[in-house]
C-alpha cells in the first residue's frame, strides 16, 4: 500500500475534542523560528555582554544547552525547550517534548537530574483531562530518565504549549560541544531522519498508522548514549539534529570548529516510507525556512535526487545525536548505540579541512 493511501486511526482527536495540532500554527521543532531570524535576533540582544569565568558554554556557538561549572568534578547542564503540538494525542504530545527537552543535555555529555514544567494552555478550548494528559505523559519519561519533575509554571494561552527546562551534571572534562570536531573525525547519526515529514503528512490526515507508531517510537525514545558517548576519549563533538534539520546543525557543528562537513547522503538513514512522502509533497514549511536562512552554506552535489534538499533540512522533534569522533573509535561510538536500543545509527559522513560550510554527496 502506497504510505499516503490511507487516512489512519489517529487523525481525528483521541478526547472527542478539537484536534490538539488544529489549535497550534506549527508543531514540534518545526515551530523554532527561522534560523537566518534568530541569527539577527541574538545578534542585537546583546546577551552575551556578561561572561563569567565559570560559563563553559553558552551562545556563542549555538550549543545545546549551558553549562555552568561548579567545581573541579561538576558542571550544571542547564536547558529549556517546548513547542505546540506535534500529534494529537495528548498524552504522546507530552511524552514528546519532555523526551525532545532531555535530549539536550544528554547531548552535552550530561546526566539530567531534574526538571521543570512549562505549561501553556487554552483553558477554555481543552479539558482538563486533556491538559492532565499531557503533563502525564512529561512525567513518565522524567520517570523514566530517573528525573523528579520538581516544579513548573502555568498560564492560560491560545496555543497549547509544553516543554520542560531541564538540568543535569556532568563532569568539566567531559563536556561535549558541537565545536569539537576535528579534521579527519567520522560523523556518526544516532536516529533516522524524517519526523518532519511524517508531522506533515499527519497534518493532511495522510500518515499510516504503522508510520505514526514510527514516528512516536523514535520521538520518544531518550538519547540516553550521550553521557556514555561523551565518556569516550576519541568522541570530540557531539550536538542533537531538531528543528534546524541535518544540514542546520551539521553546519552549527562545522561553524563552531571552522572545518567543512561532509554528509554523505547515501548513507543517511531515514524513517520508513520518508522518502515516498516527501516525494509526494508531505514537506513542512520549516524545511524551506530553514533552507532560506542557511543554504548559503551548504552544497548539494550535482547527482543528489532532487528531494534531497527538503529531507536534509527537515525539521527533526526529538531527533538523534550527531557525533564526531575518531576514526578508530567508531566502533566503540556504533556499540554504544546498539546497547542503548539504536540499532539504526550510522556512519554519516566525516569532518574535512576547510571553509565552514556543510557538502552533502553521494558516492
Amino acid at each position: 500500500m502506497n504510505a499516503a493511501a490511507a487516512a489512519p486511526t489517529q487523525a481525528s482527536s483521541p478526547t472527542g475534542g478539537p484536534r490538539l495540532t488544529s489549535l497550534s500554527h506549527g508543531g514540534g521543532c518545526g515551530c523554532k523560528i527561522a534560523p537566518g531570524v534568530l541569527s539577527e535576533i541574538l545578534k542585537s540582544s546583546g546577551a552575551a555582554s556578561f561572561v563569567p569565568p565559570e560559563l563553559m558554554v553558552g551562545i556563542e556557538t549555538a550549543d545545546d544547552a549551558a553549562v555552568y561549572r561548579l567545581n573541579d568534578t561538576q558542571a550544571l547542564v542547564a536547558t529549556t525547550d517546548f513547542f505546540m503540538p506535534i500529534v494529537d494525542d495528548p498524552y504522546e504530545f507530552g511524552r514528546i517534548a519532555a523526551t525532545n527537552a532531555l535530549s539536550d543535555v544528554y547531548a552535552m555529555g550530561g546526566q539530567p537530574i531534574m526538571a521543570l514544567a512549562l505549561v501553556a494552555m487554552p483553558v477554555n478550548q481543552l479539558p482538563l483531562d486533556v491538559i492532565g494528559a499531557i503533563v502525564r505523559g512529561g512525567q513518565d519519561v522524567c520517570r523514566a530518565a530517573g528525573i523528579p519533575i520538581a516544579g513548573g509554571h502555568t498560564i492560560d494561552s491560545v496555543e497549547p504549549i509544553y516543554g520542560l527546562v531541564a538540568m543535569g551534571l556532568v563532569h568539566p572534562d567531559r563536556v561535549r560541544r558541537n565545536a569539537g570536531a576535528q579534521p579527519g573525525d567520522v560523523l556518526v547519526l544516532g536516529k533516522p531522519l524524517g519526523v518532519g515529514v511524517y508531522s506533515a503528512a499527519l497534518k493532511k490526515e495522510q500518515l499510516s498508522d504503522a508510520h505514526y507508531r514510527a514516528m512516536i517510537a523514535s520521538t520518544t525514545r531518550l538519547n540516553t548514549p550521550g553521557p556514555l558517548l561523551a565518556a569516550l576519549p576519541g568522541v570530540h563533538a557531539i550536538t542533537d539534529v531538531t528543528g534546524f534539520g541535518l544540514a542546520g546543525h551539521g553546519l552549527e557543528m562545522a561553524r563552531g570548529a571552522g572545518v567543512t562537513v561532509h554528509i554523505d547522503w547515501s548513507r543517511v538513514p531515514l524513517l520508513p516510507g520518508v522518502l515516498e512522502l516527501a516525494e509526494a509533497g508531505f514537506i513542512t514549511g520549516a524545511s524551506g525556512r530553514n533552507w532560506a536562512g542557511y543554504g548559503k552554506d551548504v552544497v548539494l552535489a550535482e547527482g543528489l535526487p532532487a528531494v534531497t534538499q527538503s529531507l536534509i533540512t527537515d525539521p527533526q522533534t526529538s531527533g538523534g545525536l550527531l557525533v564526531a569522533c575518531a576514526p578508530e573509535s567508531v566502533g566503540d561510538v556504533l556499540g554504544v548505540f546498539e546497547r542503548e536500543g539504536f540499532g539504526e545509527a550510522a556512519v554519516v559522513g566525516r569532518v574535512e579541512a576547510g571553509p565552514a560550510h556543510l557538502l552533502a554527496s553521494k558516492p
